[in-house]
């Protein structure tokens, strides 16, 4: 059949023709050439910052989606692509030999949005590789082209956004990451209004470094100290620094420009992703919890050192614990745990790791584990949340890189 023959060549011409356009000149050329495919009726959808909307990319007004469709995650066809990471087919769009698919756009694990197609009938399998091929190299495209693009900015949000949490949106990397043997999700909440809390990961040769920190305040102010303390630990882990050198150069960054007036707690945490050997210290935070076999959790106790900034100078206790391959790291700020309902009832501990465990049992990815439970927090707590909650899911899977994305 024609549909199918030169989507290897399409690929390569798309890919030559958006070395100099913006996100706003993508949707129309990802359209052309995958019509020259035989894909019609094309469209990109990328998800909002608190993954509840897939909002259409058109190219057009100040935020490139304007005339365009926005579809709820919940209860759709899209967003079952989404959430599943799996190509979908309407059925009743069969017409005139031809089928509408939802394709996920991904970048390994992080979930970038979804893809529209009208294809011909033919060969299944056919079909299902030109759409994946077609939704991989779209969210390369989308990559190349977010990071300068206010238009992406304006897309994917719903409300407007403090300046504290444009810092923090800003400082974090990517709330998604697989490879080397590991997985790795992250999310935070208020979205719009996030104030001191941060999370932070890195990979350097077979070492994985994990960190959530939580800053003092909810304000612009917090936004800005954990910006120091974020950098201050980057800029020190960079210079070959160990957890506890790296903790002293925060504390170091937030008295020289803050006395003690503000201070952050932190785990830092650092895995070696050969072995297993997970590695951390406490500064003044919660503990990390291991889910281990889907079973049991076990709190990682270690000392805590006192907050970083207030210059205790208590003692750095480093701890380790051997991971099993499997193994779940789960890192998180009180936000999680301490948000209430209408009755003053919190969320609290044994419901947070219940539902990590009970969710990710099944055929959820981590990813959407924690979309969910980020969903359930603020739910719990009448949709809006008065302190930051964060969460950091790692899963270790020694031997298993294959099974690493969907």
């Amino acid at each position: 059949m024609t549909a199918h023959v030169d989507i290897g060549m399409m690929l390569r011409r798309l890919v030559q023709a958006t070395h100099t356009v913006t996100f706003e000149q993508l949707p129309g050329l990802i359209s052309k050439y995958a019509t020259q495919a035989g894909l019609d009726e094309v469209a990109v959808f990328v998800v909002d910052l608190q993954e509840t909307v897939l909002r259409q990319v058109t190219g057009r007004g100040p935020d490139a989606g304007s005339g365009g469709e926005q579809l709820k995650i919940d209860g759709t066809l899209p967003g079952r692509a989404y959430q599943r990471v799996a190509l979908v087919a309407e059925p009743a769009r069969q017409e005139q030999g031809r089928q509408r698919w939802w394709a996920p756009v991904t970048d390994g694990v992080e979930r970038l949005g979804v893809l529209r197609a009208d294809v011909a009938d033919g060969d299944e399998d056919t079909v299902e590789q030109s759409l994946r091929d077609l939704a991989s190299l779209v969210a390369l495209l989308i990559l190349s082209k977010r990071t300068f693009s206010d238009s992406y900015a304006r897309l994917v949000r719903t409300a407007p956004m403090s300046v504290a949490a444009e810092m923090q949106w800003n400082l974090m990397p990517p709330p998604a990451f697989a490879g080397h043997d590991v997985t790795v999700g992250a999310l935070i909440e208020p979205a719009y209004e996030t104030g001191g809390d941060a999370f932070d990961y890195a990979v350097a040769g077979n070492n994985l470094h994990l960190s959530v920190f939580d800053a003092m305040g909810h304000d612009t102010v917090a936004g800005i100290t954990a910006n120091v303390a974020v950098a201050a630990c980057r800029n020190a882990r960079r210079q070959g620094a160990s957890l506890a050198e790296a903790s002293q150069a925060v504390e170091e960054a937030l008295t020289a420009n803050f006395g003690a007036s503000r201070y952050v707690t932190a785990i830092l945490a650092d895995l070696d992703l050969v072995t297993g050997q997970l590695t951390w210290i406490n500064r003044g935070h919660h503990l990390p919890l291991l889910i281990r076999n889907n079973r049991w959790t076990v709190e990682l106790a270690c000392p805590p050192a006192g907050p970083m900034g207030i210059a205790l100078k208590l003692p750095i206790v480093q701890r380790h614990q051997q991971l099993q391959p499997g193994d779940r790291l789960l890192l998180y700020t009180d936000g999680i745990v301490e948000a209430r309902d209408a009755q003053g009832k919190e969320f609290g501990h044994e419901r947070f790791v219940d539902f990590i465990v009970r969710h990710h049992s099944g055929l959820q990815t981590l990813h959407e584990t924690l979309r969910r439970l980020m969903r359930a927090v603020v739910d719990h707590h009448a949709g809006r949340l008065d302190d930051d909650a964060t969460v950091l899911l790692a899963e270790w899977r020694a031997g298993q890189q294959g099974q690493l994305t969907p």
